[in-house]
């Protein structure tokens, strides 16, 4: 991940309910939860949840995907370990001090 792609993610992120949202389908795992679940996890409006929903998803951090009657949104874990290995990795200098943290 380059600095300015790490930029647009840490912009999708700085709110506390999108960092509520990601943490709640981080927790959810591949099987997502619908908008309705999320904002009652949240508890948030719909129009809100779907506000911060659609940010996440342009930022690329989270998926769509229709089963059935529903949008179910799922976490890119790929690109969530990206910002994590950018962090990490290429910022930190690979440090085993400060990598410690996440082991």
């Amino acid at each position: 991940m380059k600095e300015e792609e790490a930029a647009t993610v840490f912009q999708a992120l700085s709110n506390a309910d999108r960092l509520r949202i990601i943490r709640i389908l981080v927790a959810s795992g591949p099987e997502g939860l619908s908008a309705t679940e999320i904002a009652e996890k949240v508890g948030a409006s719909p129009s809100r949840t779907s506000f911060h929903l659609a940010g996440l998803t342009e930022a690329g951090l989270i998926q769509r995907e229709r089963r059935s009657r529903s949008l179910i949104y799922t976490v890119d874990f790929v690109r969530l370990g990206g910002l994590v290995t950018f962090l990490l990795d290429d910022c930190c200098n690979k440090s085993p001090k400060l990598r410690a943290c996440c082991s």
